[in-house]
């Protein structure tokens, strides 16, 4: 018995020992996957994080150049204001200039029985009066001048700014809807999900596979270039040409949307890659379905009765894009 026992011991043992190699090449597993997935939620949160700062930051931007705006309009009215009254003084001395001139020669004329008419006196008193009446029309003039001079430069700063404000507006609004498409969830990951999005029937949607080279290739209203791939960094660089101008973007990430303003758009045209691999990429081009003229409501009632027809799906984008033009 005793001789059994001795045994059947090491034969345990053995067993422990499988059975915790089993254990650890299981949970050595389960352990990287988790790990995995707390760094990709840390870097999302990040990611969110960062992006709310600069909506946070831009709209900060936007109300302080609002206020300037709203200051240099208040200092244009009173300018205005300011210039308006010089105007009408001067017209108001303009108008009592002749009466000023006149005014002397009223006693010669009362008097024209005791006075001679050839009497040089009433001559002698309104020359001064031309001179003073001169200087002071030449004197509201030139603050006349100096006020047209300073309003003008008032209304190119306002000009100005107001170009400036337009430029924060745009990228605000690009950086709220960037984030607004992130959080929201309306970027595709795979065929399907593009599937779902092209049900819903608001956008032309054009699948792509873009190689490493200079050439162009047309994808819907674009015409895009792969430079370069970073599959460990899930990156990538690549050339477009909106409106024949050639245009850049580096180390543009998995999943990012690139947001595109056309000239002829009334949203903007957004580029998304949702899969990369060493000197190739996957991805799509999702643009309006209507141009900006075509939101006139004369445009609009024209072209109502194609609406239903005008969509491309994206089986036809994708074979399209198998053969650029």
């Amino acid at each position: 018995m005793e001789e059994y026992q001795e045994e059947q011991a090491p034969t345990q043992q053995e067993n422990r020992n499988r059975w915790a190699d089993i254990r650890s090449q299981i949970n050595r597993p389960l352990v990287v996957v988790l790990a995995a997935l707390l760094v990709f939620l840390g870097v999302s949160a990040a990611y969110s994080l960062h992006e709310r700062a600069v909506v946070r930051d831009l709209r900060a931007q936007s109300a302080a150049t609002t206020q300037s705006m709203a200051q240099l309009q208040s200092r244009v009215n009173t300018l205005t204001a300011q210039l308006q009254g010089m105007t009408q003084a001067a017209q108001a001395q303009r108008a009592t200039a002749p009466a000023e001139q006149t005014a002397p020669e009223a006693p010669a004329t009362a008097a024209d029985s005791s006075v001679p008419p050839a009497d040089p006196a009433p001559v002698v008193k309104s020359t001064p009066t031309k001179k003073h009446a001169g200087k002071r029309g030449s004197t509201t003039d030139k603050r006349y001048a100096q006020l047209q001079a300073q309003l003008a430069e008032q209304g190119k700063e306002l000009k100005d700014t107001q170009q400036q404000m337009e430029k924060y507006r745009s990228d605000l609004e690009g950086n709220i809807n960037t984030t607004r498409t992130e959080l929201s969830g309306e970027i595709a990951k795979n065929h399907e999900e593009l599937v779902v999005l092209e049900k819903k029937g608001e956008r032309n949607y054009y699948e792509f596979e873009l190689t490493k080279s200079k050439q162009f290739q047309r994808v819907g209203p674009l015409s895009l270039s792969l430079r370069k791939t970073d599959t460990k960094h899930k990156s990538y660089d690549f050339s477009m040409l909106v409106d024949d101008n050639e245009l850049g973007k580096k180390k543009v990430n998995l999943y990012e949307p690139v947001l595109i303003h056309t000239e002829s758009g009334a949203q903007p045209v957004q580029i998304v890659v949702n899969h990369i691999d060493k000197n190739l990429v996957r991805g799509y081009v999702s643009a309006p379905k209507y141009k900006q003229a075509e939101l006139t409501p004369a445009a609009a009632s024209a072209t109502s009765p194609a609406a239903g027809t005008s969509a491309t799906s994206v089986h036809e984008a994708a074979a399209s894009a198998q053969h650029p033009q």
